[in-house]
């Protein structure tokens, strides 16, 4: 398959970054999205709501419908998928992209986010792909592609901030299980992890300015999740994907276009044992 073209792609946590960008890489080809988040209504800071990625898509090519999904919600979750799949006459793919992100240590790490970080990260892409199963299951070639790093076990990739790496390597864990689990049904279950750091909100507003100037914009990300996307669900499944690596093996050689600052070394991302 060489595009998406009226294929329906639920995203979770599409208002910005990464999850916009692959939208909007989605709806190039003519898909239907579903764009999923919390925001309805423009923040003082940070860009994005569902509706402004909605005409995005549209305006891209694409068929849009903007739901507001707290990911933590597990009937809502159930609802949104039930709406988007009565909207488009199915599904076709799962990106589980929300996150929540807190690099503290455990003595500062309270149970608030740590249950946040939790239901965001792996319960939100269990409970997710739990919906999206009957959907799937109908799609000539259906896909759920996650957004979570190798399992690497390394103790230097869970000491600086256990929370977190429990959490984004639960939702490892999760595709880990479930591609062989859906190996039958024939639906794709992988993930996708960005080989540098990526120009993202919480970047922004959580790190050093010069981390930003380190970074890979997020159409990187989204035209890696394009080309696993559109492979053969029988023929492409259980992987750990980074996306330079998903991007070579197309015979991409520019990655100066997805530099934030061409000729700054670029920071490499959590989780990747790198030579």
């Amino acid at each position: 398959m060489s595009n998406l073209k009226d294929k329906t792609i639920f995203i979770t946590g599409s208002t910005r970054g990464i999850g916009r960008e692959i939208a909007l890489r989605c709806a190039r080809d003519g898909a239907n999205v579903v764009i999923t988040g919390k925001t309805a209504e423009a923040h003082a800071k940070l860009p994005g709501t569902i509706h402004s990625v909605a005409a995005e898509v549209e305006r891209a090519g694409g068929r849009a419908l903007a739901l507001q999904l707290d990911v933590r919600d597990e009937a809502a979750i159930q609802a949104a998928v039930e709406q988007a799949a009565q909207q488009f006459g199915g599904i076709d793919v799962l990106v589980n992209n929300a996150s929540a992100i807190s690099l503290t240590k455990t003595p500062d790490t309270p149970a608030k986010r740590l249950d946040l970080m939790w239901d965001v990260n792996m319960r939100a892409t269990f409970l997710a792909s739990q919906a999206c199963l009957p959907y799937l299951k109908k799609s000539d070639n259906p896909h759920i592609l996650t957004m979570s790093p190798p399992l690497n076990m390394e103790v230097k990739w869970f000491a600086p901030h256990v929370a977190y790496s429990i959490s984004k390597y639960g939702m490892s864990l999760c595709a880990h299980g479930m591609a062989q689990e859906f190996a039958a049904d024939g639906i794709a279950v992988n993930c996708l992890w960005p080989r540098t750091v990526i120009a993202t909100a919480a970047i922004e507003f959580n790190f050093p300015k010069h981390l930003m100037r380190a970074s890979r914009f997020p159409a990187i990300v989204a035209d890696a999740a394009h080309h696993i996307l559109t492979r053969n669900s029988r023929e492409c499944t259980g992987n750990f994907f980074v996306d330079e690596e998903v991007l070579r093996a197309a015979s991409v050689e520019d990655f100066g276009k997805y530099a934030v600052e061409p000729g700054v070394p670029l920071m490499d991302d959590f989780f990747l044992n790198l030579p």
